[in-house]
């Protein structure tokens, strides 16, 4: 991989502790407070159990990307795993589709957003896209002047999202308690089918677990302190999901917090106002929009950074690489990413926003799995059933979404393959192995969620 764009080597300062935080403060976001009520409304009660499958699968894959990074622990991710082992066409469809399934995810984030937002002013609905689109501008042009998000902020951000959602169990656990029994009944009001696809959805709010295999650099003892924060992350991470599903499904049902499959985009602060008022709504929903705007706006930054690295290898366009004259901002990635998230807004739905990043995720963290499957035996942490179950699990739930998502996934594949085969065959010879790799954007990227 080439070091055109590294920083300097960082000291080892973090342990299990620390990694484990940062973990926690990449996957709690658009997930817990959105996705939780997309689910809901597809799985009823059983979406309790989609979480739970979500989480297994997510370790799974957890595992295969921390025996990737701890053995190279400067990689690039899937990007580059698929490059250095497997194919570069592998390599390529792994950074196109965490493109793909990111800027859904970003859409995703500024739906939420604007939901939040307007249900805590007491506004229409039907602002929610306009809302949204305006987020992303301002974003964008938040990133375009080089303004990055620091350590301090972020972790004033996780803290105002953990203690929302400390509120919301808190708030919600009486109701619960008094007529949770009614409300969990029948726990199986859907079919296998539908639960599988919540399970699909769910595995999305838990892949912010990335963040932690790109921090080989910054870990003491990288081939155990990653694979630890990760099984202590993933954990924690299902335990707090479980929480606010069992607590929120008890308090209201699951046809309340489902209500996000529309255009609401705000599932949790439906269900907080019905038990704590607006005052309770408040509180949770300033939580929300703090941490939506946060995953939107570092979505922005690390979408960019992997375009960045795309155009330099030459799986984009080479005028995405361009640097404005401070050599602090790739510009013209950063300008393709806003409009992308933009158009993708305009769908104005989280479910189908959420489904297309689920689809896209899934097959990004199959190629991850594969590539695991390629480590010797003297790289490899755990037993290889640990790879083919990542694989199998990760192509079994992106075909439980619904079935117009994943056609357009296959062909957005498809024409992914037929362009970086043109790009290619018209690069020269010398080029085709050269490029930097997409270190810094997926860290970006990885930290969001």
């Amino acid at each position: 991989m080439s070091a055109t764009n590294s920083p300097p080597q960082l000291k080892r300062e973090l342990g299990v502790v620390g990694a484990t935080l940062m973990g926690l403060g990449s996957i709690v976001g658009t997930g817990v407070f959105v996705t939780i009520g997309i689910a809901a409304g597809i799985a009823g009660p059983a979406v309790i159990l989609a979480v739970a499958i979500g989480a297994i699968v997510a370790t799974c894959n957890g595992l295969n990307s921390a025996q990737l990074a701890a053995n190279h622990a400067v990689s690039g991710g899937t990007y580059e795993y698929g490059y250095k082992y497997l194919t570069p066409a592998l390599g390529f469809t792994a950074g196109w589709m965490f493109l793909v399934a990111k800027t859904a995810s970003a859409a995703t984030a500024a739906l939420g957003f604007a939901g939040y937002l307007l249900n805590i002013g007491g506004l229409s609905s039907s602002w929610v896209v306009p809302t949204a689109v305006l987020a992303v501008a301002i974003m964008t042009l938040v990133v375009l002047s080089g303004i990055r998000r620091s350590n301090v902020t972020n972790t004033v951000i996780v803290s105002v999202t953990l203690l929302s959602l400390g509120f919301f169990i808190l708030a919600c656990l009486p109701r619960a308690t008094e007529v949770g029994i009614e409300n969990l009944t029948p726990f199986f009001r859907t079919s296998p089918a539908a639960i599988l696809h919540a399970s699909a959805l769910m595995f999305v709010a838990y892949t912010g677990y990335g963040r932690i295999a790109t921090m080989g650099e910054e870990a003491r003892s990288p081939r155990e302190t990653i694979p630890k924060a990760m099984i202590v992350c993933l954990l924690l991470t299902m335990l707090l999901y479980m929480a606010v599903a069992i607590v929120g499904i008890g308090a209201v049902g699951a046809d309340v917090l489902g209500s996000s499959t529309g255009q609401t985009a705000a599932p949790l602060e439906v269900a907080v106002r019905s038990v704590a008022g607006s005052g309770g709504a408040l509180v949770l929903g300033i939580g929300a929009v703090t941490a939506m705007l946060g995953v939107l706006l570092n979505l922005i930054l690390g979408l960019s950074r992997v375009l960045l690295a795309m155009g330099r290898r030459s799986d984009a366009p080479k005028f995405l690489a361009r640097l404005n004259q401070e050599q602090t901002t790739p510009y013209w990635a950063v300008i393709f990413v806003g409009i992308a998230i933009a158009l993708l807004v305009l769908l104005g739905n989280v479910k189908t926003t959420w489904s297309f990043s689920a689809f896209s995720v899934l097959i990004y963290y199959a190629i991850t799995s594969f590539a695991a499957l390629r480590l010797t035996p003297s790289e490899r942490l755990y037993p290889v059933w640990v790879g083919w179950l990542g694989l199998v699990s990760c192509l079994f739930l992106a075909f439980w979404v619904e079935s117009a998502i994943w056609q357009v996934g296959l062909g957005l594949i498809v024409a992914g393959l037929i362009w970086h085969k043109i790009r290619r065959a018209n690069r020269p010879s010398t080029m085709k192995e050269a490029g930097g790799g997409g270190s810094e954007g997926e860290e970006l990227i990885t930290n969001a969620q």
